[in-house]
């Protein structure tokens, strides 16, 4: 039976497209009315009268809104309800305000919307310093995978493990550009990304809880119970990394509306607060969770990618591909001379082995210690043909490198 990698490729957030014309609107018979309605009002769009029981008029909210004024069936039940659909979805398209555009998105790609606020001092007319904007999205960037780890397991500290399936949840999220003023919004698509919003959502409170409990009482206790939330170090760094520099910092989680409230969430888009007097608590968490999170016992299956020793006999370092056994892509294990020699001969012949250790919390769960009984595995003919592929070329970048080695020393 052959052994498959055990992680995905890590795929990246994806940029909402930034300039791209927002000229191609839905079509107005796959809008409904309540949901764009919803919509409007959650980004900040007035509604200022329309015919009572039949369609009401918005406006966008703050300056620049261009004069645009929309006009929105409240439902289907009248002929003129997709002709007032169609201006209104061409009006957004055309419109430069950001709460058009976000209106869109969400419209486009059902949506739940993640926002993050950071409240910095700001310079001559509103000026923000250049680093502000990294500073905002590096934090909004692993808070997302912070939660999107804390769907594969509840632990206070993941390390590598799980990275490569948590990255890929983050695929499809398409994260808006950040205007002035305004917040960074992400949008995690219903049904894809739910479980994603819905754990962040739940971490993000009891995160609020726990520093609460930890101001209050003193105790780190409330801590430990959050791990089930989701509050991990990951999350806590992330939460460090959004506040410090700030006067306060602030996120929320909107659900789509076309899908409704999570079982077990509230409704209300109040944005969960953070501020710097938080900051001793958060980074006591993650100092906690470091030194909480236990080695693990683990029987991995692994590609021999790399192998190092001091000398010609005694122990040796190898480094692993892992197959299966593991929640990370790779693993560095020293081995006794025995077991050296053995996965050797299983690299030479284009074998993964088998070896039993513990999985060490530090350097992030990336070390086996006590490994022993490496076994070579026996894999089909194409995983085989693959392993030997690889050492082929592991050999000829080797030559390359030598033979170059030995032009430079002649030169010399």
């Amino acid at each position: 039976m052959t052994e498959r990698p055990h992680e995905e490729p890590v795929r990246q957030v994806r940029p909402h497209p930034a300039g791209t014309p927002w000229d191609r609107p839905p079509r107005p018979a796959d809008v409904d009315p309540a949901v764009l309605g919803a919509l409007l009002h959650r980004h900040g769009w007035q509604r200022r009268g329309g015919a009572a029981g039949r369609y009401g008029r918005w406006t966008p909210p703050g300056p620049g809104g261009g004069g645009t004024s929309l006009l929105v069936p409240v439902s289907r039940a009248f002929p003129d309800s997709d002709d007032l659909l169609g201006d209104a979805l061409g009006a957004l398209a055309r419109s430069d305000s950001p709460a058009a555009r976000e209106v869109l998105i969400s419209l486009t790609l059902p949506s739940d919307e993640i926002r993050w606020w950071r409240d910095t001092p700001s310079g001559p007319a509103g000026a923000a310093p250049w680093p502000a904007d990294e500073q905002l999205r590096d934090a909004a960037r692993r808070m997302l995978l912070a939660a999107a780890l804390a769907t594969r397991a509840r632990a206070g500290y993941h390390g590598a493990r799980h990275r490569g399936p948590a990255t890929a949840l983050l695929r499809d999220v398409l994260v808006g550009p950040a205007a002035e003023g305004r917040p960074l919004t992400a949008f995690a698509p219903v049904p894809g990304g739910r479980p994603l919003a819905v754990r962040l959502h739940q971490a993000l409170h009891a995160a609020r809880e726990a520093i609460d409990y930890r101001r209050a009482t003193g105790g780190m206790d409330a801590f430990d119970g959050a791990v089930g939330a989701g509050v991990s170090r990951e999350l806590t760094e992330a939460l460090t990394a959004l506040v410090r520099g700030t006067e306060g910092a602030r996120v929320a989680v909107a659900w789509a509306p076309a899908a409704g409230v999570p079982e077990g969430c509230a409704a209300s888009a109040e944005p969960v607060e953070f501020s710097p007097g938080d900051l001793p608590a958060l980074r006591e968490a993650s100092a906690r969770y470091l030194r909480a999170e236990p080695s693990v016992p683990v029987r991995v299956t692994g590609a021999v990618v790399r192998m190092r020793r001091s000398g010609p006999g005694g122990e040796g370092t190898v480094r692993l591909r892992v197959l299966a056994g593991a929640e990370v892509p790779h693993l560095r294990v020293t081995l006794g001379e025995e077991d050296y020699r053995i996965a050797g001969h299983a690299h030479l012949v284009g074998l993964p082995v088998r070896v039993h250790g513990r999985l060490e919390r530090r350097g992030g769960f990336r070390r086996l210690t006590g490994a022993s009984g490496v076994v070579p595995v026996q894999v089909d003919e194409g995983e085989r043909d693959r392993l030997l592929k690889s050492l082929q070329e592991d050999l000829d970048y080797f030559e390359e490198a030598c033979g170059e080695a030995y032009r430079d020393g002649d030169r010399k």
